[in-house]
């Protein structure tokens, strides 16, 4: 059974620092999980992996299931054996493919009937199969099966039918969780869905909060979808304010730099994306200043790492930004090298918010992280609405602009 100790508080916001330790060891909270969605985080080795200082990953219940499958993995020991990643590892339940892959997909109260991009056979996965897949993979953190819809869609009927299926597949999951003899292991988390309706997200919250005994921790569903952030925060903020303070809290789908830190404000305790990883593939680095785009021909002549100061091997070893971008569409090294650095900096990204936190610095380093990345260009306004509602005003003794949208900066 998990274990999870609350460590620290910060005065001003909601952001908390925590242990989690699970079977395969501790993890710090605040954290960013890196996506290894077919057990391999694409570039990189479990060891490479491990040597940057990561000690949870995640890994895809539906792809999994689809390749290898459930046979081969159970053979294998599980997926930590399976792909030599011996820290923890969450896997998610299926349920995102019902929006990623819904023209494959037909939904029913009994569960999602998908049909294979690979072979086009059909499979249904039920709540039940889906915590049975997570059981032969092994997760130390496993998901319910949840009813995902995108967070765009105008159709409020289907949005709530959605929430309240998620509630009772939410129970489905824990009668075959709680008969398979492997609590002592494998840990459930809820998700809370409703929509962009704050009404539907605190029904949700009422009656998943009335199975808390039942769920080592909750997650936040159905975001980063599109929406605007000004209403992305605000339900990520409503949740956190009644998610009960002894489990621990995770947005599902948060990976830029600003939105991370911001959930973290609000008291989110762990993250997962595939912007870090997948960004680096298309020769993007992540950076205090903003991304960074290698491919742009200004960094042809360009002989300095990519951040001076970053410790990973890729910064370290004085690999040039001029030779990543002249190999970045040639080699694939030049890939694995700035996967490298982007999970390194979102790793030090989190281990700097959880130091501040436990200094009792964490708003004068929100303050600090803000003008560095978006200072030369104006806070986006949703970040500067969303942190004043904890009580930092990144505004305060400044002249910095504001600007509307997502302020997303790339150089």
């Amino acid at each position: 059974m998990a274990q999870f100790e609350l460590l620290a508080r910060c005065p001003t916001t909601r952001a908390r620092v925590s242990r989690l330790t699970l079977a395969h060891g501790t993890t710090m909270l605040p954290t960013f999980m890196p996506v290894a969605t077919q057990a391999a985080i694409k570039g990189l080795t479990p060891q490479q992996v491990e040597s940057l200082g990561v000690t949870l990953i995640l890994n895809n219940t539906y792809h999994l299931n689809l390749r290898p499958g459930t046979k081969v993995l159970s053979e294998a020991g599980g997926a930590h054996k399976f792909q030599g990643w011996n820290k923890n590892l969450l896997t998610d339940s299926g349920g995102f493919q019902l929006v990623s892959l819904s023209k494959f997909t037909t939904i029913t109260e009994e569960g999602a009937l998908f049909e294979s991009p690979f072979t086009g056979e059909p499979t249904m996965l039920t709540p039940e199969e889906s915590i049975s897949i997570q059981h032969a993979i092994g997760g130390d953190i496993i998901m319910q099966l949840d009813d995902v819809v995108p967070s765009l869609s105008p159709d409020h009927a289907r949005v709530e039918e959605a929430m309240e299926r998620s509630v009772r597949w939410l129970d489905r999951c824990i009668t075959r969780h709680n008969a398979s003899g492997k609590q002592d292991r494998q840990n459930l988390f809820a998700i809370v869905q409703g929509g962009l309706d704050l009404e539907l997200r605190d029904r949700c919250l009422t009656q998943m909060l009335e199975r808390k005994d039942q769920v080592a921790g909750f997650a936040i569903g159905g975001l980063s979808g599109g929406e605007e952030k000004d209403v992305f925060w605000r339900i990520i903020s409503r949740c956190t304010e009644k998610l009960p303070e002894d489990r621990p809290r995770y947005s599902m789908g948060i990976g830029f730099a600003e939105d991370l830190l911001v959930c973290v404000a609000l008291g989110i305790d762990m993250a997962d994306c595939v912007f870090p990883t997948r960004t680096a593939r298309f020769g993007v680095a992540l950076t205090p200043h903003g991304p960074v785009n290698l491919r742009l021909a200004k960094y042809a002549n360009d002989f300095g790492p990519i951040d001076p100061e970053c410790p990973c091997p890729t910064c370290a070893e004085g690999t040039s930004r001029a030779m990543l971008h002249g190999t970045m569409t040639k080699e694939t090294t030049a890939a694995t090298a700035v996967t490298i650095h982007n999970i390194t900096y979102q790793a030090r990204l989190m281990g700097d918010a959880r130091n501040a936190i436990l200094n009792g610095t964490f708003p004068n380093y929100l303050k600090t992280f803000f003008a560095t990345y978006f200072g030369d260009v104006g806070y986006p306004e949703w970040c500067v609405n969303a942190l004043r509602s904890v009580g930092v005003d990144l505004l305060e003794g400044g002249e910095v602009k504001v600007v509307s949208g997502s302020g997303a900066k790339w150089e």
